[in-house]
């Protein structure tokens, strides 16, 4: 055990795990906010043909290189979306739906062709689709752990600005601060976090990662700072606590370790959350309850 924990590769994957898990809390929370769940759905699975493509167009599984694949096939994807909404009748939640499952189709058909056209150097790709975070070197990891101090910096920065687009576009509009800029760049940032996630995860539970800590953390507070702080450290010790379970174990998935620690994070918040939990909620209900009671008797007693 002590070996393993000094090894310079576990180091680096789990501080990228970490990193992963906080990015992603951070932006999960704005993707909570904005109403847009099934868009970090709709992104890591569009994600997944751009990874095959560059595979394909390279013949060599450069991380970054497979990153950039699936980023501009994310960026595709959620472009897609807002013009579907925009110039047809059919609403954003269906727009989702329809490039999920179109462009999820077309990955798993490029990762056929890649398999059969891949000559060896195609191993490992279909851990894109539920994630291998084993298979990870100190390059993949700090390439992930680089990426994600980015997103964790460019939210950090423009907290002020976020906090105002997120909760008033209008006002924002008025005050000076360019909107359409920041919801590009809220794009740009949902897709990052996927995007180096998906190895990690992989693109059927990525989305996991940036909803759960979000709703979780929405139980404890109504502040957005405390929300982003909570959301970020649920994702960060999760995405932790799942590496260090899967490295001990034998033969545990990384990817579904991490959501699981997460979902059993959120489990926690739904019943014990101080702001909306449901043993909160009970007792606040049969205050109520007493108080209207109290409120009849004396009535009646006058």
């Amino acid at each position: 055990m002590v070996s393993v924990l000094s090894s310079p590769n576990f180091q680096w994957v789990l501080m990228s795990t970490i990193l992963l898990g906080l990015a992603a809390g951070m932006v999960g929370t704005m993707t909570h906010l904005r109403k847009q769940g099934l868009m970090s759905d709709a992104i890591s699975h569009a994600a997944l043909p751009g990874v095959m493509m560059a595979f394909l167009l390279s013949g060599e599984k450069e991380l970054l290189v497979l990153i950039i694949g699936a980023a501009i096939s994310g960026l595709i994807g959620a472009y897609l979306i807002q013009v579907i909404d925009h110039t047809t009748r059919i609403k954003e939640d269906a727009a989702m739906g329809i490039i999920l499952s179109v462009f999820f189709g077309g990955g798993i058909m490029l990762l056929t062709i890649a398999n059969r056209v891949g000559g060896g150097k195609q191993s490992g790709l279909d851990s894109f689709i539920f994630g291998q975070a084993a298979s990870m070197v100190r390059s993949d990891a700090v390439i992930m752990g680089l990426i994600a101090l980015l997103v964790i910096i460019l939210i950090a920065l423009f907290f002020k600005e976020w906090k105002v687009v997120l909760f008033d576009p209008n006002h924002a509009n008025m005050i000076g601060i360019p909107v359409k800029v920041y919801q590009s760049l809220y794009t740009f940032l949902l897709v990052f976090v996927i995007v180096i996630g998906i190895q990690a995860v992989g693109v059927i539970l990525m989305a996991a990662l940036l909803i759960i800590p979000a709703v979780s953390a929405r139980y404890w507070t109504n502040s957005l700072f405390v929300m982003f702080i909570l959301s970020a450290s649920i994702g960060g010790f999760s995405g932790g606590f799942g590496t260090f379970v899967s490295t001990f174990g034998r033969n545990l998935p990384t990817g579904p370790l991490i959501v699981l620690t997460s979902a059993a994070l959120f489990l926690v918040s739904l019943v014990f959350g101080s702001k909306q939990g449901l043993l909160n909620t009970y007792k606040q209900t049969n205050l109520i309850k007493k108080k209207r009671n109290v409120q009849v008797q004396r009535g009646d007693l006058e």
